[in-house]
């Protein structure tokens, strides 16, 4: 017998419901679908009408995946326990970095990486000074205290207060530096002066990394440090993702990668959520959804003079049209502390591997989840007591905003486009799931060890600062040779 499949189908737009009930007809037919498994929810999506989604979801076993060719809907943020797609973990006492026995075990790591067809690893990475980095501005925009939302939520002010840049400790980027942060060598090198090895893979990072992993790797890893620009907001992650995939493109182009190489690409934070377009841009399949966020980036590009990205959309368009940008090449990716928002299709992409900064503070039983409990998060998250709450709490409805008129309009076709939730409460209600682990990929929740005790932000940035530690490399790097390459 078929697997039971439960069918939801949101109806927002009444012209394309033909569409599914073709589907339905067909699927019933062939005794795919059960028909007392089925269920229908008519209205509108949230502050939205433009979206038609259609949703499998197996109910046997404990693993939901996202549908193949996920044509960028959002993550489901599903609560249920991810079963053996988890694995909890602690930063252990590792060895000092550079130390003999570190460099012997960095060694080990390269050399199974290079055995196992990796040839380039990419370290992405934005700033976590300067940018929004929890996502206020959309929030206050969308008038949540203002209007009242807050009122009757115990310590819903308070943590609001925690998450806005500056009152929070995270002030701006010197010079008045402001998204979108070219990706050169001066602002690197700013960043580096001003935050170090907290939520920025640095140039030292690399360069160790590097030298490490290639005492006896054969070929050596080719490593690469790129910076995104920051814009943490829709437009700004699509915009991105087309100039990831245009970099890859002349990676693979420069280093004559094929058919049997990898490329490892690590990101951290909202990097990882532009690594999530990546993926779905990736499709082999044409997809709607691509032809539309092109259409919508050419209009912006256009409007506002961004010939390079003109020329970045041409280039990957034709390439992801021929299937010829990877080359053959396959691209796994691995994330640090990246909010559950957008889902991932992994028809187009390897490997997939999520980590979070986790300690576990629930009594339920439920350890794959944060803990989400107002006030008591708001005595929990000064400290990183729970983990990572720039992953828990940077989820659909916060964001910063573009700063011009024509980008915002921009910015609202993209959200219309990849993300179905907008609102004060819908931010709430999602915060809530406390989801840590996507739908997609394996996921490794680790406790960092990073909460001492202290109140000043900037050493931990509320839990998004550990995974970039050097400290932390030659364990995430085991790690990711263990989850992804054994």
């Amino acid at each position: 017998m078929p697997p039971q499949v439960l069918l939801i189908v949101f109806v927002a737009s009444t012209p394309s419901l033909p569409t599914y009930v073709q589907f339905l007809s067909v699927a019933l037919s062939s005794n795919i679908l059960n028909p007392s498994a089925m269920a229908w929810t008519s209205g509108k999506e949230p502050a939205r009408s433009l979206h038609l989604h259609c949703m499998v979801r197996l109910l046997s076993g404990k693993y939901t995946a996202m549908p193949i060719e996920n044509n960028f809907q959002h993550d489901e943020m599903l609560r249920k326990n991810p079963g053996d797609r988890v694995t909890y973990r602690e930063l252990s006492g590792a060895a000092a970095p550079d130390s003999p026995s570190w460099q012997a075990a960095m060694g080990a790591v390269g050399s199974h990486l290079s055995r196992s067809g990796v040839r380039l690893v990419m370290f992405l990475h934005g700033s976590v000074l300067g940018t929004d980095v929890f996502g206020l501005t959309r929030l206050d925009e969308a008038g949540g205290l203002k209007r009242g939302y807050s009122r009757g939520i115990s310590g819903l002010d308070s943590l609001l207060a925690f998450m806005r840049e500056g009152p929070n400790g995270i002030g701006p980027l010197p010079g008045g530096l402001m998204p979108p942060l070219p990706d050169d060598e001066a602002t690197k090198k700013l960043l580096d002066d001003q935050v170090g090895d907290a939520a920025n893979f640095t140039t030292a990072y690399v360069e160790s990394f590097r030298k490490a992993t290639n005492q006896k790797a054969a070929p050596p890893l080719i490593c690469v440090r790129e910076l995104w620009s920051g814009e943490n907001h829709h437009l700004g992650r699509a915009i991105a993702a087309c100039r990831v995939l245009e970099r890859v493109y002349r990676l693979v182009a420069e280093h004559a990668l094929g058919a049997t190489d990898r490329i490892l690409v690590e990101g951290h934070g909202q990097a990882g959520l532009v690594l999530a377009l990546v993926s779905n841009l990736l499709c082999p399949s044409p997809m709607t959804g691509r032809k539309k966020l092109f259409e919508i980036l050419r209009s912006h590009s256009q409007q506002t003079a961004l010939p390079d990205l003109d020329r970045i959309l041409d280039r990957i368009e034709a390439a992801l049209t021929s299937k010829s940008l990877l080359n053959g090449a396959a691209l796994d990716i691995v994330t640090f502390g990246t909010p559950v928002r957008y889902g991932w299709d992994p028809s187009g992409i390897g490997k997939l591997l999520h980590v979070v900064n986790h300690r576990n503070l629930r009594t339920d039983g439920k350890t794959w989840l944060s803990k989400m409990e107002l006030p008591q998060i708001t005595m929990e998250m000064p400290i990183a007591w729970g983990g990572d709450y720039v992953q828990e709490l940077a989820v659909a409805g916060t964001d910063a905003m573009p700063a011009s008129e024509s980008a915002r309009e921009a910015n609202k076709a993209v959200w219309e486009l990849v993300e179905p939730y907008d609102g004060f409460e819908r931010w709430v209600e999602c915060a809530r799931r406390a989801v840590r682990c996507p739908t997609e990929g394996s996921c490794l929740l680790v406790d960092y060890k990073d909460c001492t005790g202290s109140t000043n932000a900037r050493d931990h940035y509320f839990g998004h600062a550990a995974y970039t530690r050097m400290d932390a490399m030659l364990f995430n790097h085991t790690e990711i040779v263990g989850r992804l390459y054994s």
